[in-house]
């Protein structure tokens, strides 16, 4: 799905059914996992320490909002996708911009919201 290196993609989900779903589908489309994290304290060690091109964050992880993971990831100039079932107007404002992904999702909603994410940090982080 994506050209060159493959794309290391960084888990943050507490549903063990719904991680292996998105494991399957970032496997299906040729990239690599990082994590998954299932707790805060876990995902906020992979996102200031592991090599990662986006992260997909499950808002409501363990009972604790994953917003600090989203802003390590933004500092580190990462995008990310929040994965919810919640109403994506609940997000704080200075994520309303971000991609989101209303659970349950659709192979196809989840591989064209991933795409246009890591197009978007290509386009943005590549030097003319």
């Amino acid at each position: 799905m994506f050209e060159g290196r493959r794309k290391r993609v960084l888990i943050v989900e507490d549903e063990a059914m719904i991680s292996m779903l998105i494991e399957d589908m970032v496997l299906d489309f040729g990239c690599e996992i990082v994590g998954p994290a299932a707790r805060l304290d876990h995902a906020l060690t992979l996102a200031l320490q592991a090599d990662i091109d986006i992260g997909i964050l499950d808002i409501n992880v363990d009972g604790s909002v994953v917003f600090p993971v989203a802003d390590v990831l933004r500092f580190r100039g990462i995008p990310f996708i929040f994965s919810t079932g919640y109403d994506f107007r609940s997000l704080p404002e200075r994520f309303r911009d971000s991609p989101t992904l209303s659970k349950p999702f659709s192979y196809d909603n989840f591989a064209d919201t991933l795409r246009r994410a890591l197009a978007g940090a290509a386009d943005s982080s590549e030097v003319v």
